[in-house]
């Protein structure tokens, strides 16, 4: 009886058939039953032996597949097996060996995923904290069917070539055969043919069968789930959108109702212990993303000195106080000082004091989502960023820096000062001072053009005169002098670094400043501490300070230890708080100052020091006795509807007000932001693109200019060669840095009206 057709091999599913196996060399080809199967081909003596006796197995993955004749084949793996084997016909080679490629095939992918593949997801029904990952494992598994269904069509297709290649070979020596003889035989190998073609094309036919059943099957599912997240993602958009609408429009109305104090301007303010306002304060608690620093202990402990101290004389405190007992009294140190001194200024001027003024146009309502261009930004240098204006205020990088001079009677009190030791107190307190100005300030000042300047004469209202000029472009840097009829010259290089985080933005002052007294020849530097502006995705955008600062005078070894606590929603201490221990040469502790820099600062003379107890962390606190705290510094109030003028002080309003004579690179003369202060911020933008765009030409002409001069590619290197107009690089010998400092004839220009030396920047 004839045996029954096997079936037409299909990708993936099981071959069974009979075959011949050599055994050896006195039995030869033996006739076993083969069952082909998740890439492994196993055989037994007959069909009755599947379900207790293997004779043998070998993994196709590793297999290679040779055919010797019409009937022969050999599957090895190697060397360890190797299975010869004989067909009843061609035909039936053929299906064998379509069907055993197809299944090698499919064991390599198999099992390549299985090396590359991780941890799938348990199969059992996701709960709400997995179904995501089950439902990527499902859409993983789906993807990988339907690539090994692709891959099976790629070796039917290699298999249909190779078939019908063959096939056209002998059709094509049947026409050019005489009739004969041969013909019979030429028919027989066509046919043969034929039929081997026919087979793979059916192979190839249900393999394309299986793939479009399952595409078919799964094309409706993942249409209706990318639908699903399409609608998810648009109704996140316009909640967040709706949000940041409804945050607009309340803070708005709160502005016209009400004008926040200080100390509740900002939810970070508000002490745990003290009573929580409504409002717009406890509102912001689950929107704003606040910078949760570690709370570090105290460095130090203040305690009221013993009262012996206060009957001692207090003849060392600037040679002033002839007893400590006044620290009863609310007299500081200083106002005696200015007060015993007959060359202290007097408050009556011989001419008028000009009148500045007092306002700037109302900031308009634009809305501009912040996010929309912060997105793209993250971890880049926010200088080489290009914004719109709608996140600046209308004052360049340069009146910033002058607003360091807000609180210049501090400079003028220290001149006035006996003790070294005191007066590093006073310097201390300016330099905290400088940023009180930056605690609403939120708004981004405007990139300095290479070239600008910015001059603040206020000789006759405070005696004093400042320049500020830019003196680098890549990267930022603005140099700053200015000199006061009281004795001290303030000087200063900043570079800002500063990158966006994605929910917050780091500032990072890079450079020194100095302070000279003339008087004493007290050389004072220190440095800035990085600024963080939170809250740049959702909520109220604000200002913190944080890191430490050493204040030393250069000629005594003085120093002024000061550290900025950085705001922590954990801590007991008051928010934005600033402490600080002065020292002389020797490290002996002789004043401890505290305070916060958005509001006032005190300092108390140190009478007695000894190590307490032991801190977190094992660290060991130091215990300071003291006089009674004086004020030293407190911030001024803030103009009437400060709020509505980008919360701009008393000093800040009057930096770009216009005045005549100024040089032309004047940052009162730069056009864009001239627009943005009376409200065009459209025209604005337009003027700020020119602008920037000027100057990027400006730099590509220096930079042909320098590679014409250059006698070698070597002198070419540093090829923006500008050099500063007012301000020169040297190397400082007291300090021992590097910076650009003031050399002459601004003023003198000034005063002759001649301005040919300054570049056309606007």
């Amino acid at each position: 009886m004839a045996e029954p057709k096997p079936p037409t091999p299909t990708p993936g599913d099981t071959y069974k058939g009979w075959l011949f196996k050599w055994t050896n060399y006195i039995k030869g080809y033996q006739r076993r039953w083969f069952v082909l199967s998740n890439g492994l081909l196993s055989y037994y003596r007959t069909q009755a032996e599947m379900g207790h006796t293997c004779r043998g197995t070998i993994n196709l993955a590793t297999a290679n597949i040779a055919v010797e004749d019409s009937c022969n084949f050999v599957i090895s793996n190697g060397g360890a097996q190797t299975y010869h084997l004989k067909a009843s016909s061609e035909v039936e080679r053929q299906r064998w060996i379509t069907a055993l490629e197809l299944a090698k095939a499919k064991a390599v992918r198999m099992q390549a995923e299985s090396d590359d593949s991780g941890d799938d997801c348990p199969a059992v029904p996701p709960t709400s904290g997995q179904g995501g990952g089950c439902r990527n494992t499902e859409i993983q598994s789906t993807l990988r069917t339907l690539s090994s269904k692709v891959e099976d069509l790629t070796t039917c297709n290699d298999l249909i070539v190779k078939h019908g290649s063959a096939l056209q070979r002998s059709l094509s020596e049947l026409e050019g055969i005489r009739v004969g003889g041969d013909m019979g035989e030429k028919i027989r190998q066509v046919t043969e043919r034929a039929t081997l073609f026919r087979i793979t094309s059916n192979a190839m036919i249900n393999a394309c069968r299986d793939f479009l059943s399952l595409a078919q099957n799964h094309s409706k599912r993942w249409q209706k789930a990318l639908q699903t997240e399409r609608d998810q993602r648009i109704r996140l958009e316009e909640t967040l959108e709706q949000l940041a609408k409804q945050h607009n429009h309340l803070e708005r109305a709160f502005r016209g109702a009400t004008v926040l104090p200080p100390s509740f301007s900002n939810p970070a303010l508000a002490n745990k212990g003290g009573v929580s306002g409504k409002g717009d304060a406890s509102d912001e608690d689950d929107d704003n993303e606040f910078f949760d620093a570690m709370e570090d202990p105290a460095e130090f402990i203040t305690v009221p000195a013993d009262p012996k101290y206060h009957r001692r004389s207090g003849s060392n405190v600037s040679g002033i106080s002839s007893e400590t007992g006044m620290d009863d009294q609310s007299v500081n140190f200083d106002e005696l000082s200015l007060a015993s001194n007959p060359e202290s200024p007097q408050p009556l001027e011989l001419e008028p004091v000009r009148q500045r003024r007092t306002r700037i146009p109302d900031k308009p309502n634009y809305y501009l989502n912040l996010w929309s261009i912060m997105k793209n930004c993250i971890g880049k240098e926010l200088s080489k960023i290009p914004m719109p204006v709608n996140f600046n205020e209308p004052l360049s990088m340069l009146q910033r820096l002058s607003e360091d001079l807000e609180y210049y009677e501090l400079l003028d009190k220290a001149a006035k000062c006996q003790s070294s030791l005191e007066q590093m107190c006073y310097v201390a307190a300016f330099t905290i001072s400088s940023y009180s100005t930056t605690v609403h300030r939120t708004g981004k000042p405007f990139n300095p053009l290479l070239g600008e300047t910015f001059e603040l004469d206020r000789l006759r209202d405070c005696g004093y005169r400042s320049l500020c000029e830019q003196v680098s472009h890549h990267p930022p840097a603005a140099a700053h002098h200015a000199i006061s009829e009281k004795g001290w010259t303030l000087r200063q290089e900043i570079t800002l670094a500063s990158k966006f985080r994605g929910k917050y933005l780091s500032i990072m002052p890079l450079g020194s400043i100095q302070c000279l007294f003339d008087k004493s020849n007290n050389h004072y530097s220190w440095k800035k501490v990085t600024t963080t502006v939170h809250n740049i995705i959702v909520g109220k955008l604000w200002i913190d300070q944080s890191g430490e600062i050493d204040v030393v005078n250069h000629r005594t070894g003085d120093r002024c230890h000061l550290k900025f606590a950085p705001y922590s929603y954990f801590s007991r201490d008051v928010p934005r708080k600033v402490t600080g221990v002065v020292t002389d040469k020797d490290g002996k502790a002789h004043y401890v100052l505290s305070g916060t820099w958005d509001e006032k600062m005190e300092f108390s003379r140190v009478m007695q020091s000894s190590k307490g107890e032991n801190g977190t962390e094992g660290k060991q606190r130091t215990v300071y006795q003291t006089l009674k705290a004086k004020e030293i510094w407190r911030k001024n109030p803030l103009p009437e509807g400060a709020e509505n003028m980008y919360y701009f002080s008393s000093l800040a309003l009057t930096l770009n007000e216009p005045e005549e004579g100024v040089a032309p690179t004047d940052s009162r003369r730069r056009p864009d932001q001239r627009l943005m202060e009376e409200g065009h911020w459209d025209e604005a933008n337009a003027e700020k693109q020119r602008l920037e765009e000027k100057q990027r030409l400006s730099r590509r002409e220096r930079e042909r200019e320098a590679v014409k001069v250059a006698s070698s590619p070597e002198e070419g290197t540093h090829l923006d060669n500008y050099q500063a107009l007012w301000f020169e690089k040297i190397d400082d010998p007291v300090s021992g840095e590097t910076l650009h400092v003031y050399k002459g004839g601004y003023w003198e220009a000034k005063d002759q009206g001649t301005w040919d030396m300054c570049p056309d920047i606007f």
